[in-house]
């Protein structure tokens, strides 16, 4: 069973959230928070698989508690994604560089909720194809200078290959088809590289490659 906590500062997106997933066999709301306060107690009380976080809340924003949940080591297997009205909303940027798993736009179809909840929960990242190309290119118009990341250097050729491409947005299977291995191939590579840096997941996993200079603006396409 998926454990959810919403958290959320209006009744309404919360009810309707509650109504959609609880009604999902293998999945379980366990909690409700009105602001970000709320959220990082109850994650540490009840320690959910997945804590879906709007953006702009009273007391604590999403942003904080985000950073809280995430750099908590106790919740490591907690996965953030955060809740917004706008595809490319400013603070999104912030939310993956402060461990967030993605996002989703609050109007998102309920298959697609359902889905995106059972994806990051299984180990991926919210970053779709269409979505990512367009984030991408923000966050490394946003970017710092690059600098070097802690671990980067362990990784093997064909790993740091396969962090570039993740870096720009390509999924497993569209990875597979540039380096002409198998899907299963490509996984075993993303994975390994994501566990030598320390990664939760793809999202910061594309912050690294940026951050670290092993993707750089101007490289999509």
């Amino acid at each position: 069973m998926i454990r959810v906590l919403l958290a959320d500062d209006q009744v309404l997106v919360r009810a309707g959230f509650r109504a959609l997933l609880d009604a999902q066999p293998d999945i379980e709301v366990v909690g409700e928070a009105a602001d970000g306060e709320q959220a990082a107690a109850m994650a540490r009380e009840l320690a959910p698989d997945l804590v879906l976080m709007d953006i702009r809340m009273p007391v604590v924003d999403g942003l904080a508690a985000t950073r809280r949940i995430t750099g908590d080591p106790e919740l490591a297997a907690v996965r953030v994604v955060m809740l917004t009205t706008f595809e490319l909303d400013e603070y999104v940027f912030e939310a993956i560089r402060s461990g967030a798993s993605g996002f989703l736009v609050k109007d998102t179809e309920p298959d697609e909720l359902v889905r995106a909840v059972r994806a990051v929960v299984d180990g991926d990242a919210l970053l779709s194809p269409g979505v990512t190309r367009r984030l991408i290119e923000e966050f490394a118009a946003r970017s710092k200078e690059p600098a070097a990341a802690r671990g980067l250097a362990e990784l093997t050729d064909r790993e740091r290959e396969v962090m570039a491409l993740v870096g720009i947005g390509l999924s497993n299977e569209e990875i597979a088809r540039r380096l002409v291995v198998s899907p299963l191939t490509a996984k075993t590579h993303v994975s390994r590289t994501m566990v030598k840096l320390g990664a939760r997941d793809r999202a910061q996993l594309v912050v690294l490659a940026y951050e670290s200079g092993l993707v750089r603006p101007g490289w999509l396409g």
